[in-house]
């Protein structure tokens, strides 16, 4: 029993070989001892003929002797064969069957043929192989070996109708490359070996961050509100540069040329205005400020100053005027029409006893105008009437007699009286005869009227000056400060414009 039991305390201490079997004497308990599955898993039983290798010596001759101790008397009832295990006998529990990788559908980069060809199903890859020395799974293709891999690739891909156009054969420009990863079934394995020698020319772009980086910048771009506001800046910036290269184009041809300021409006420059200032409200009223020699009329800011706001107009002033305006057309006869302008005195003159001839003949001599009246186009003849200044015209040109009234008013007596002295002007001057009495009489239509009690002598001289130009009359009430300005300045310059 000694031998046996140190035999057993052996046995179960060093469980690398193979118990016997024996028939033991009770059920064993439970045992929470390793199985011995795991040294006989690398064996095939279907495929192993080799017997268990022999156990030791001393474990043989302890075996033994415990079965001969053991062992029952043979009895003549025991029919059982010595050959066959007893029934309660324990047996080992069979090895697994030997593992294999589970295949499936593999992913494989198509784009540069990366790869073998799968294999059957029933073989197992050869780095899973009991007999490869030292298993290596196989390296997955990283970014430096993609890029050796693009850079490899030498002979260019054949052109297909529908990848290449006619602008890309032209430019020559790499077509790019987008690496897709696809599902590998019978076909496509087919397609595969059909397409080894198949090259791909493009061009590659290695992203330097991850990509989850770039979406999560992106969209972090996307929720900043201050590069929304910058971009729409940016946006709005571009947009109007353009707008205003475009604009600069079609500017000049939508724009209409911009209307030049008539003569008679042409705005007073800062100087002239404090020239006229200066002029009209100086504290010396005595003091000369425009003194005209062929006229002989000596301006003093005395007279001047009739030309203020709400003053009457005075004979010095007027008769100075329409000298300025003669010698004016003298300067430019091309832009003036040839007009005679009398001075406030004749009408006076040729009415001042009834009608005299005879009081006014040498006023219009040849001698001293240098030309005869029939001669010129015009001929303006201011009308006084006590506190009222109004405006007769002789119109040869259009053979007609016309009177112009601030307010609106018609003097028929004025006409007749000056019909008859163009006809006796004419006859003594020409020695010829016309019907001047036959000629038309009238007043002018949409005259332009004062608005107050001050400014007829103004008028007067505006519709002078606008008829000399052969201009209409398009001027009214709101321009008259500004024209009694204008009128001071000629005045002081001697020189109208």
């Amino acid at each position: 029993m000694g031998a046996l039991t140190d035999s057993r305390k052996r046995l179960s201490s060093d469980h690398r070989y193979p118990i016997p079997s024996f028939p033991p004497r009770s059920p064993p308990p439970p045992s929470k001892r390793p199985k011995l599955a795991p040294f006989f898993s690398s064996l095939d039983p279907s495929t192993s003929a080799a017997a268990p290798p022999n156990p030791p010596p001393q474990i043989t001759h302890a075996a033994a002797a415990a079965s001969t101790s053991n062992a029952p008397c043979p009895s003549s009832s025991s029919s059982t064969p010595a050959s066959s295990p007893p029934p309660n006998r324990r047996r080992l529990p069979p090895p697994p069957p030997f593992k294999r990788p589970i295949h499936g559908p593999q992913r494989i980069l198509r784009a540069f043929h990366f790869g073998a060809p799968a294999r059957p199903h029933a073989t197992a890859p050869s780095w899973l192989s009991p007999s490869s020395p030292t298993p290596t799974p196989p390296r997955t293709l990283g970014l430096e070996q993609y890029v050796e891999l693009v850079n490899t690739v030498s002979r260019p891909a054949p052109p297909t109708p529908t990848a290449t156009t006619d602008a890309a054969k032209e430019k020559k420009e790499p077509v790019p490359l987008e690496v897709v990863a696809i599902e590998e079934d019978g076909d496509e394995r087919k397609q595969q070996d059909d397409e080894d020698e198949v090259a791909v020319r493009g061009s590659v772009t290695v992203r330097r961050l991850p990509l989850y980086k770039e979406l999560y910048e992106a969209s972090s771009r996307k929720r900043d509100a201050k590069l929304k506001t910058l971009e729409f800046e940016v946006r709005l910036a571009e947009e109007g540069r353009l707008g205003l290269e475009r604009l600069a184009e079609v500017l000049p041809r939508i724009t209409p040329k911009k209307e030049e300021v008539p003569e008679p409006f042409v705005p007073l420059t800062d100087e002239d205005e404090e020239f006229v200032r200066v002029a009209l409200h100086g504290r010396n009223s005595r003091e000369k400020l425009a003194v005209h020699e062929p006229s002989n009329i000596v301006i003093t800011r005395e007279i001047l100053q009739c030309l203020n706001y709400q003053e009457w107009l005075n004979d010095e002033v007027i008769n100075l005027y329409l000298d300025l305006l003669k010698e004016r057309e003298q300067r430019e006869p091309s832009k003036f029409l040839k007009c005679h302008f009398f001075n406030t005195f004749f009408y006076k003159k040729l009415i001042s006893g009834g009608y005299d001839y005879k009081a006014v003949r040498r006023w219009t001599t040849k001698r001293k105008l240098g030309y005869s009246l029939i001669e010129c186009d015009k001929i303006f003849v201011p009308i006084h009437k006590e506190v009222h200044w109004c405006l007769a015209v002789i119109n040869i040109r259009d053979k007609k007699f016309q009177y112009l009234d601030s307010l609106g008013s018609m003097d028929m007596k004025v006409l007749r009286t000056l019909a008859r002295y163009f006809v006796d002007e004419v006859k003594d001057k020409s020695g010829q005869q016309i019907d001047a009495l036959s000629w038309k009489q009238e007043g002018v239509k949409n005259l332009p009227l004062q608005e107050n009690g001050w400014d007829c002598g103004m008028f007067m001289l505006k519709y002078i000056d606008f008829y000399s130009r052969d201009m209409d009359l398009i001027f009214g009430q709101k321009n008259m400060r500004y024209f009694r300005r204008r009128t001071a300045k000629e005045i002081l310059n001697l020189r109208a414009e």
